[in-house]
């Protein structure tokens, strides 16, 4: 099977209006290889990981955006990162049998949040706010209305008191057990009146017409032919996206360290050693005895916090 792992832009020349499109193949396969999600949570999840990566598409950063939803429900907790690079990674969390149903269903009462963490310890943006919506891309639409969310984003325009814009946002998205895929379109702000002022509730329909299956399967080129050909797009080069990720020995050994020494020590008497699975990408890192020693002898500076995973 070709896998078509990329994301690519596309503006509208004579309107200010962009747009993406992610598909997702061997970076979604990786995911579910990893894990037997059942079949109702693997659909929300290819969702939630298209969604991420055409967010991260969106803005100017040098770091990590992560999309997560928490709730009270059968699924308790959905995870998706997407680096400044474009390396993906992702999981679910439930409890019990998941059927097909509305995403507010599946998660019940809880919140989205998306965050932003920049490289080298500098500034952190989140958006929160409650779970709304059937489905991914109405609750992220959810999240795009509301007041102050655009914190989330380092390069928000600045229109005053409030230093964030919002800027109106429609996506759509889809998958299955073999691809996840999604488009984006978004209005971008402007100086004057338009010239031509129908252009974003034209796109906004026209974009509507697509189905799950012509996006999972038509190449960009023909999902731009097939939505916009009466519009000037100008397309832009594939950016290839790829699963990866970010643990490693000394991130575990971080949150060992913030555990305290003489609960992790206290592991190692009664199990001779601290094995940590990573829930990402199921590799293992083990500690014995030695190497929790060396662990709490290395000074760590201050300031620095150990980084989850």
């Amino acid at each position: 099977m070709i896998t078509r792992d990329s994301l690519q832009r596309f503006v509208f020349e004579n309107c200010a209006i962009r747009g993406e499109i992610v598909h997702l193949d061997a970076t979604w396969r990786a995911v579910l290889d990893r894990r037997d999600y059942p079949p109702a949570l693997q659909s929300v999840l290819g969702e939630a990981m298209a969604a991420a990566a055409l967010l991260a598409a969106t803005i100017k950063f040098d770091g990590r955006l992560s999309l997560q939803a928490q709730g009270n429900g059968p699924v308790t907790l959905l995870f998706v990162e997407c680096t400044s690079e474009r390396a993906m990674r992702a999981l679910a969390q439930w409890d019990g049998e998941i059927k097909s149903s509305p995403l507010s269903q599946m998660l019940g009462d809880g919140k989205l949040a998306i965050t932003i963490e920049l490289h080298g310890g500098k500034e952190r943006y989140q958006g929160i706010v409650p779970l709304q919506g059937a489905c991914m891309s109405e609750t992220l639409e959810y999240y795009f209305s509301q007041s102050g969310v655009a914190l989330a984003y380092p390069d928000a325009p600045d229109t005053g008191a409030s230093g964030t814009s919002q800027l109106d946002t429609r996506l759509w998205l889809a998958a299955n057990v073999h691809q996840a895929a999604g488009m984006l379109l978004q209005k971008l702000p402007t100086d004057g009146d338009e010239a031509d002022s129908d252009a974003w509730v034209r796109a906004v329909h026209l974009g509507s017409t697509i189905t799950p299956g012509e996006l999972l399967e038509l190449p960009v080129r023909d999902i731009i032919q097939r939505l916009y050909h009466q519009e000037h797009i100008r397309l832009f080069s594939r950016k290839p996206v790829s699963f990866r990720c970010s643990c490693s020995r000394d991130r575990v050994g971080a949150v060992l360290r913030s555990l305290g020494e003489d609960e992790v020590r206290s592991i190692v008497v009664e199990k001779g050693k601290v094995s940590v699975d990573c829930e990402f990408c199921g590799n293992r890192y083990e500690f014995d005895r030695v190497d929790i020693g060396e662990l709490f002898a290395v000074d760590v500076p201050s300031g620095i916090s150990p980084t989850r995973h």
